[in-house]
């Protein structure tokens, strides 16, 4: 059996890091081998549980493992031969050997580093259950649409690199000095890339994972929770809940009236703009919930008796079908508008503009040929028509 992948996110505050912990501690509980691990460089996974992590898993209660990545750690693990070329180029310039090491550790290596443990937690046979303390959702954003950018450049740009190098290398570092890249390090970066290509068809898999926005009910984070949700539709994501964190109950005081009545009113409609995503509320507590027995406690509240490694929805962020002689392919885009996507085809790619956000969607082969005729934007829905395969 493979293991089930749960990759909690949501804005910075909104309590996901306790969320998530809750749920790997309900999972454990209920008999499953757990692992729950952060993504985020901010850690505080290990202040949740009220124990010291590091960079490999460590038992912290029957049945569940807890890990925090260290950005060295796992440079040396994934980008190690990569690492050592970097370094050299950089000693080559004069830095000293801790100065060039220093300086090999580019942003984001730590978050991807972190990423492609998934792939190794999954594939390892230890465990049942991968839960997933992502950060913030911004971040996570770019992380999960890494793996397209590493395949455009592996098939655009390093074959023309290596050829460059095989062509050119011997004469750059006879004349000037300065180290090339060999053989070794361009097949250090295809099988990081190729690992990468793994890490996405594990968590777009619809049958492993499944990503669970958190949010607390305020108008801010309704907001970026539905644009997060959109992005993660649009790279093909499966979302399949919302946790509405800190709801508060309904003998509050006059202090958080104010607040209370705002939760009321956001209540039902993060309930109807979700539809049909299901909205589980997670209660305010009293005190902080730090240490196994009080999230122990948050995860009775947020589960109550149910299984967190059921999917409680299941849907297609795209689909294509026939429809009158030709083909239609439709994108769930939720809580956007259609002045904001931008629609471009180059071959066997259909490149969609959001904003800020691009995605790249590799056509099924059936419409590799086939011409596009239109498209419309219905309900949240994008619909892109094709006609017959051209001959």
């Amino acid at each position: 059996m493979s293991a089930r992948i749960l990759v909690y996110t949501g804005k910075g505050g909104v309590g996901k890091t306790s969320v998530a912990a809750a749920t790997a501690l309900a999972c454990a509980d209920a008999g499953y081998r757990t692992i729950v691990m952060s993504t985020d460089i901010a850690h505080s996974l290990g202040d949740a549980f009220d124990r010291q992590l590091g960079p490999t898993p460590l038992e912290i209660a029957p049945n569940l493992w807890a890990q925090e990545s260290d950005v060295f750690f796992n440079v040396a693990r994934y980008w190690g031969r990569i690492q050592e070329y970097a370094a050299s180029v950089l000693r080559w310039r004069g830095l000293d050997e801790v100065m060039a090491e220093e300086m090999t550790v580019l942003p984001g290596m730590d978050e991807v580093g972190s990423l492609l443990w998934i792939a190794d937690h999954h594939d390892s046979g230890n465990y049942d259950v991968v839960v997933v303390d992502a950060a913030p959702t911004g971040e996570t954003l770019r992380l999960l649409s890494l793996p397209e950018a590493a395949r455009w450049w592996m098939e655009k740009v390093e074959p023309i690199g290596r050829k460059i190098t095989k062509l050119t290398g011997p004469l750059i570092k006879r004349v000037v000095g300065m180290p090339m890249p060999g053989d070794d390090v361009f097949n250090a970066g295809e099988e990081l890339f190729s690992r990468l290509e793994y890490m996405h068809a594990l968590l777009t898999d619809h049958s492993k994972t499944s990503v669970r926005v958190v949010l607390t009910l305020e108008q801010v984070v309704i907001a970026e929770a539905q644009r997060s949700f959109t992005y993660f539709h649009l790279y093909g994501y499966p979302t399949d809940l919302v946790v509405a964190n800190r709801v508060l109950p309904d003998e509050v005081g006059d202090y958080f009236r104010g607040w209370y009545e705002a939760q009321q009113r956001y209540g039902p409609l993060v309930e109807k703009t979700f539809h049909p995503i299901p909205v589980k509320k997670a209660p305010f507590f009293d005190r902080e919930m730090v240490g196994v027995p009080l999230l122990r406690e948050l995860s009775h509240a947020l589960y109550d008796g149910q299984d967190p490694t059921q999917f409680f929805y299941r849907g297609r962020p795209y689909e294509v079908v026939r429809e009158n002689g030709g083909f239609l392919l439709s994108v769930d885009l939720p809580f956007t508008e259609k002045e904001k996507i931008n629609l471009s085809r180059h071959a066997d790619e259909l490149v969609i503009d959001l904003g800020t956000w691009r995605r790249t969607l590799v056509l099924p082969r059936i419409l590799v040929d086939a011409p596009t005729e239109g498209a419309r934007f219905d309900s949240g829905t994008l619909k892109v028509r094709f006609g017959t395969t051209a001959r």
